[in-house]
């Protein structure tokens, strides 16, 4: 009886010492996932504050905390239990999810192209949108759009996570989609966050009562932000573009292994690489998102006939 409960022990003290080597392990993997999706971070970091400029600045750290809120729970009891049915059980319908996400983002990317260099009638058509709706109803539907666009972009980072640790055991798997979606969270609208109120930090810095290299400091911030706003804007419209391109590409082996084989042959520059491979899916996701477009009107067209015609 004694040797068989020795034995028992035994069993169990080896079975802890798997499970903590495995668990000792979730940090390293952590690290590693964040790196590989450090580029749809960044272009969730530039998306996100364009959402928010126009808005009553008293309300932008409100409007970002609803956003990421909704951000950590779609990627903590939405897609990272999705990833972990889907990769049980049709591990083959990831993709093409994945594609149909990365085809949204190409349409609006190409939608916020077509606004920006449309000519004065989109301004005055956008002019008049603004006016027949409330700043509370704006507010609603600027937080709706930057949650669909995270949504896109977090089954990204919740599909790479997955793919990293698909051969890790069940533990492993849920530890690090957790800490990734924890983590990556706090880091982007954290960012997000300072970055909208930077000018209101710069106003504070450009006060009296401190030394003239702080106020020249806040002055310097304040003039800079309206511009780095700008610019910012592009680049998440850019990113848009890009991100949905390279989605959709990874999904196809043709340009996925053109992809691949670009990287190879400029990986003595790597910062050429990165931009190569940007700029190519930035000008194919912007050609895509213009037929998406086109499809999408020309269905919506069909759509309303069909009333019309019932009537006569």
């Amino acid at each position: 009886m004694a040797s068989g409960l020795l034995a028992l022990l035994d069993d169990v003290s080896a079975l802890v010492k798997v499970s903590a080597a495995s668990l000792d392990d979730v940090p390293a993997q952590v690290s590693k996932t964040t790196s590989k999706v450090s580029g749809i971070v960044i272009d969730d970091t530039a998306v996100t504050p364009k959402y928010v400029v126009g808005l009553d600045p008293s309300r932008e750290l409100s409007i970002i905390y609803q956003i990421a809120k909704k951000s950590l729970i779609n990627k903590l009891f939405l897609i990272s239990p999705a990833a972990l049915i889907l990769g049980f059980f049709a591990p083959w319908a990831i993709t093409p999810i994945l594609m149909m996400g990365g085809a949204f983002l190409c349409f609006e990317g190409y939608e916020k192209v077509h606004s920006m260099f449309g000519g004065h009638a989109s301004e005055a058509e956008n002019t008049e949108e603004m006016e027949t709706i409330t700043p509370e109803e704006l507010e609603k539907e600027r937080i709706q759009g930057a949650v669909r666009t995270d949504l896109i972009l977090s089954s990204e980072i919740v599909a790479i996570t997955y793919a990293t640790v698909a051969d890790k055991p069940l533990m492993n798997q849920i530890l690090v989609m957790l800490a990734v979606g924890v983590f990556i969270t706090i880091a982007v609208y954290g960012f997000v966050g300072l970055i909208v109120k930077a000018d209101d930090i710069g106003v504070h810095m450009a006060k009296e009562k401190h030394h003239p290299t702080i106020r020249k400091m806040g002055y310097g911030i304040v003039k800079f932000m309206p511009k780095f706003l700008k610019i910012l804007s592009y680049v998440g419209t850019a990113a848009m573009l890009w991100v949905g391109a390279e989605i959709i590409a990874h999904g196809i082996p043709f340009t996925a292994h053109a992809l691949h084989d670009l990287e190879v042959s400029l990986a003595d520059t790597p910062a050429l690489a990165w931009f190569a491979k940007a700029l190519i899916c930035a000008i194919g996701g912007l050609i895509l998102g213009f037929f998406i477009e086109k499809i999408v009107t020309l269905v919506r067209g069909l759509i309303k006939k069909k009333p019309a015609n019932k009537e006569l």
